[in-house]
């Protein structure tokens, strides 16, 4: 009953606002969820959540079009801790990426990048997981 009232919250913020209001529904509490535009048309997603006392990172990006070949990067601080390539896939035309962390001390500072290899359009985005 709770969650049908939730939804139902959602769904009159939305039309309220006048559009959807994306991720709220899947989100957790505590979750950190940050969105943005791309250089180019797509949106990108980043979002932190608790992983048995690790960090789930989230990385998405939302192009539309299928086929596409991405080179992806996510840095935890200064680290490296992905560098790889994502394949827009059917039926969304997104990819996403998704690792596990430590937890650090302090605030955790996320960074995500991406660029598509054929035309160059970049996605870049920041998360802080508090500490």
């Amino acid at each position: 009953m709770k969650l049908m009232r939730a939804a139902a919250a959602i769904a009159l913020a939305g039309a309220i606002l006048g559009g959807p209001v994306a991720g709220l529904a899947l989100a957790k509490d505590g979750d950190v969820i940050r969105t943005g535009a791309c250089s180019g048309r797509s949106d990108w997603k980043l979002k932190l959540s608790d992983e048995d006392g690790r960090i789930e990172v989230e990385f998405e990006v939302d192009q539309n079009v299928v086929g596409d070949v991405w080179r992806v990067r996510i840095r935890h601080g200064d680290d490296l801790v992905f560098a790889g390539q994502r394949t827009t896939k059917a039926p969304s035309g997104s990819f996403e990426v998704r690792i596990v962390e430590r937890n650090r001390a302090g605030d955790d500072v996320f960074r995500a990048r991406a660029v598509n290899t054929d035309t160059g359009e970049t996605c870049v985005g920041r998360a802080v997981w508090p500490a």
